[in-house]
C-alpha cells in the first residue's frame, strides 16, 4: 500500500477494497504500520484496517448514531479480544466495496479528525 517492506497480514480482498476507498477521496494520505493500514490528520487517526481485515471509521456523533443505526454496524474492535472503541464504526462486510455509500463517512470521518486538537509525537532519547 504504502511501500513498507514488512507483509500486509490484512486478508488482500478487504485491503484491496479499503485502498479503494482511501483513494477515492484525493486528500486522504493513506499510511501503514505493523502490516496495516490506517489514515492519520495532525497525529489523529481517523480510518484503520484490522489484521482481520475489518475496517474502521472514526466519526462524529452524528454521524457514527446514524451509521451504527441505519447499517445495523457495531463499534470497532482492532482485536476481537479489546474492547470495541466508541469513536470508530466496524463497516460492514457487505458495505466495503459501496464507494457511493462509503465516500462521505469516510470525508466527515478526515474533516472530523482535522477538527481535533493535533497530537504530538515524544521523540525518545531527546532532552530539552
Amino acid at each position: 500500500m504504502v511501500g513498507s517492506n514488512k507483509p500486509s497480514r490484512v486478508p488482500p480482498k478487504q485491503l484491496r477494497l479499503y485502498q479503494k476507498l482511501l483513494v477515492s477521496i484525493p486528500e486522504i494520505n493513506p499510511k501503514e504500520n505493523f502490516g496495516a493500514a490506517y489514515t492519520a490528520v495532525n497525529g489523529n487517526m481517523y480510518s484503520m484496517i484490522s489484521k482481520y481485515g475489518v475496517v474502521g471509521l472514526r466519526l462524529p456523533k452524528r454521524e457514527r448514531d446514524d451509521f451504527l443505526a441505519k447499517y445495523n454496524a457495531e463499534n470497532f474492535r482492532a482485536d476481537p479480544a479489546w474492547p470495541p472503541n466508541k469513536e470508530y464504526v466496524a463497516i460492514p462486510d457487505a458495505l466495503l466495496g459501496d464507494l457511493t455509500t462509503l465516500r462521505p463517512y469516510l470525508s466527515a470521518s478526515f474533516e472530523y479528525a482535522k477538527s481535533l486538537k493535533p497530537k504530538t509525537v515524544a521523540r525518545k532519547g531527546r532532552k530539552d
